[in-house]
């Protein structure tokens, strides 16, 4: 993308990226610490007392929380680029979806501009002589969002840089307010409501609160500008969660229980209550508010434009949107969002703005935790995230969002969801006809023929891989271990086929097809495997393997993956690797299973992988190898990748680059390097290394035409001694990507 490319030269975008701390924790916790806090903490207090002040903390902290779990789980499973929360939504569920939360999105950020404006205005009209109007702090807050707009469109790493100095005044300026209540007398705190200056209520105060907590997405917004953002995201933005619940569970007791100020001058107060208790009065407090507030208005004007960059680069937004600066800016959008930040000005004072940005927020933690949730139902094969949080977890932050949203303001709620809706629908524009029949019959089959039209537009993606295998099992009932095992492959995530081939002539009505599938089904049920049956009778075994391979699936749900069992006669072993050979012309990956020994289900802990070092086969076998792991029936079993090399000198680099490859791709292994000894073969080596395993996957090749004879021999000598050896050719379009 644009703002990946490094600088030379021919004036191409300079763009500096950042880690962990400086890119996420930072912006994320300096955004939570920030105007509400400073301005608000003691209002909420002095209406809804102490009690209630701690549950609207945790109530909204769980929220957050929830969703910053999900985040991290999208995060640590794809790489994520410019736009933050949108990238990940859209990558997700869909560009739909993702521009309908998007636009949303991208006008939360806009809008927490003259959020975090009006707030610093506020602060610095406490040092004007006499009480400020409403147009002067209008005024103020024009200028700083012109200020910062344009200090944000010349370079974000100077931004960044700012927050070190801001975070070390936030600390000393919460430092200063506990010394302060400590030097002070005590009094019990009130803990009943009395809305002195709250008389909307409750969910009122909870709204001007709540964008206290939202600052967490500060540091994913700026996911295109992170070194790594797999690793930044989940660990900055959970530890900068972590902080912020910590540090608004302990001053709001503080404030509580100090003989400082009273309970009406907390509900009154604003800049001014944090510099009648700390230590110094405002001279420790000032800095730190007028640096947390300015820290995260400046997160907000760099996170939005970066939406409206991903918007444009996703062609929903006018391409030119998406151009960078000399110094990899998204200028254009940057401006864009400073004259948006002006507008909404007009809509008056800090709390009415607290308003909008609140439940914007809470749509995009619907739609975050909806992602999450919707990603671990639907169980696709490339999702393994690193954080891993239970589906139902993410769908109670949705609901949790949901309830929240329509409690503060049921208007706004059902206007939020309706101008979602109808981006969705503006950005589909399609439509499903319905069709009735049975009322279970015509219902499921109109959502058949609806999501099998729909899959056919899609593109076919590594990341949507899923294994649809055929298997050539011949009479079920001897090769029943064959299809278990092509079930555990299968891992409910695919179709499974099971195909009975007889040689034979249909003409002559010899053989009742209807009763044998049924015997079938009957044999699948009592094992409890999912599958398709059919039986085909077909004059060869060479062409009719072919032809059923060509046949089978419909629409986007063909076989990707066909499955031969072992065959004791040579001849047929031979007619197998020419079929194979055939397939893998169709694009179409073929695994042959030697059966030897049947492991009992306690004893199925280890599955070895004999890599050589390239993409093509290994990262199939990596694949179908955690599939299987994810069997409750073989959660037990190590993963263990072996590579052979001929000198100790080359140990380093194979293992580096064996390890490099298992955490990209998130699955639990553990790398071997064998040095091959010079008296031993590599048939050898393999038996010496694997006979205990369970499983082994190894490479499969095609043989030349005529070859075939020796590499059945081959194939024989490799598998001879091992229980299971499964020979996988990965034939696919995308071979070499999967992982």
């Amino acid at each position: 993308m644009e703002n990946e490319i490094n600088v030379d030269n021919n004036n191409i975008p300079v763009v500096e990226k950042f880690g962990t701390f400086l890119g996420v924790y930072t912006p994320s916790v300096l955004t939570i610490l920030g105007l509400v806090m400073y301005l608000r903490f003691g209002w909420v207090i002095g209406n809804v007392g102490l009690g209630f002040t701690l549950f609207i903390v945790l109530l909204a902290s769980s929220i957050t929380f929830i969703t910053a779990l999900s985040a991290s789980a999208i995060a640590t499973n794809m790489r994520v680029g410019v736009g933050g929360e949108y990238y990940m939504i859209s990558r997700s569920l869909g560009l739909e979806l993702g521009g309908a939360i998007g636009i949303p999105l991208y006008l939360c950020r806009t809008l927490s501009i003259t959020f975090y404006s009006f707030g610093l205005a506020e602060a610095i009209g406490m040092f004007v002589p006499g009480e400020p109007s409403a147009q002067m702090i209008q005024l103020i807050a024009v200028i700083i969002i012109v200020g910062i707009t344009i200090l944000s469109g010349k370079s974000a790493g100077l931004v960044l840089k700012l927050q070190i100095p801001i975070l070390i005044a936030v600390g000393l300026s919460v430092v200063a307010l506990l010394i302060g209540v400590l030097s002070g007398g005590f009094h019990s705190p009130e803990m009943t409501t009395t809305f002195r200056t709250a008389p909307k209520g409750f969910w009122y105060v909870f709204a001007v609160f709540f964008p206290a907590v939202t600052g967490f997405t500060a540091g994913i917004g700026m996911s295109g500008d992170l070194k790594d953002p797999r690793k930044s995201i989940p660990k900055g933005t959970i530890l900068a969660v972590a902080t912020g619940t910590f540090l608004y569970l302990l001053i709001p007791v503080f404030l509580a229980i100090t003989t400082k100020i009273n309970p009406e001058g907390l509900a009154n107060g604003g800049v001014e209550t944090w510099s009648k208790i700390a230590l110094l009065g405002s001279i420790l407090v000032v800095p730190g508010i007028f640096g947390a507030i300015l820290s995260s208005a400046f997160g907000s004007v760099l996170g939005g434009p970066r939406v409206l960059q991903s918007l444009a680069q996703d062609r929903l937004a006018p391409s030119f949107l998406a151009k960078l600066s000399k110094t990899g800016q998204p200028t254009i959008s940057t401006w864009i969002s400073g004259v948006i930040a002006l507008i909404a000005v007009a809509l008056g004072d800090l709390n009415a703005v607290a308003q909008f940005v609140t439940i914007l927020f809470l749509t995009l933690y619907v739609m975050i935790n909806f992602s999450a949730a919707l990603e671990n139902l639907t169980g696709d094969a490339s999702y393994r995230p690193k954080v891993k949080v239970p589906w139902f977890v993410s769908l109670l932050g949705s609901f949790g969002a949901i309830a929240v949203m329509f409690l503060i303001n049921p208007i706004a709620c059902i206007f939020a969801v309706i101008f979602e809706v109808m981006l969705f629908w503006i950005l589909r524009k399609r439509s499903m006809r319905k069709e009735w029949g049975d009322v279970r019959a015509g219902f499921w089959g109109t959502l058949a023929r609806f999501a099998l039209l729909k899959l056919k537009k899609h593109d076919n993606d590594p990341r949507n891989w899923r294994p649809n295998i055929l298997v050539f099992a011949g009479d079920l009932n001897k090769r029943l271990p064959l299809v278990q095992l092509a079930n555990f492959l299968n891992q409910r995530r695919g179709i499974l086929t099971v195909c009975n081939m007889i040689i034979g002539d249909i003409k002559k009505g010899e053989i009742d097809l209807k009763k044998e599938i049924q015997k079938m089904d009957e044999t699948l049920d009592r094992a409890g495997i999912q599958a398709f049956n059919e039986i085909d009778v077909v004059s060869k075994f060479e062409s009719g393997t072919i032809n059923i391979t060509q046949a089978n699936g419909i629409a986007g749900l063909h076989s990707n993956t066909i499955m031969f069992g072992w065959s004791d006669k040579q001849k047929r072993m031979i007619s197998m690797l020419k079929t194979i050979r055939t397939i893998s012309g169709l694009q179409k990956s073929s695994l042959l299973v030697r059966i030897n020994v049947l492991p009992e289900i306690s004893g199925r802990n280890r599955m070895d992988i004999w890599w050589r070092g390239k993409h093509s086969n290994g990262d199939l076998m990596l694949l179908l190898a955690h599939l299987l792991s994810i069997n409750d029936e073989w959660k037990n079993a190590s993963i263990i990748i072996h590579t052979i090399i001929l000198r100790e000198e080359d140990r380093e680099f194979m293992l580096e680059n064996v390890t490099e490859m298992i955490n990209e791709v998130r699955i639990k292994a553990e790398p071997r390097i064998i040095i091959k000894p010079s008296d031993k073969s590599i048939t050898e080596v393999i038996h010496e290394n694997s006979r205990s395993a369970n499983l082994v996957f190894m490479g499969l090749k095609l043989p030349q035409e005529g070859e075939e004879k020796d590499y059945v021999n081959r194939l024989e000598e490799l598998s001879d001694g091992l229980k299971t050896t499964i020979f996988v050719r990965n034939s696919e379009e995308f071979a070499g990507e999967m992982i």
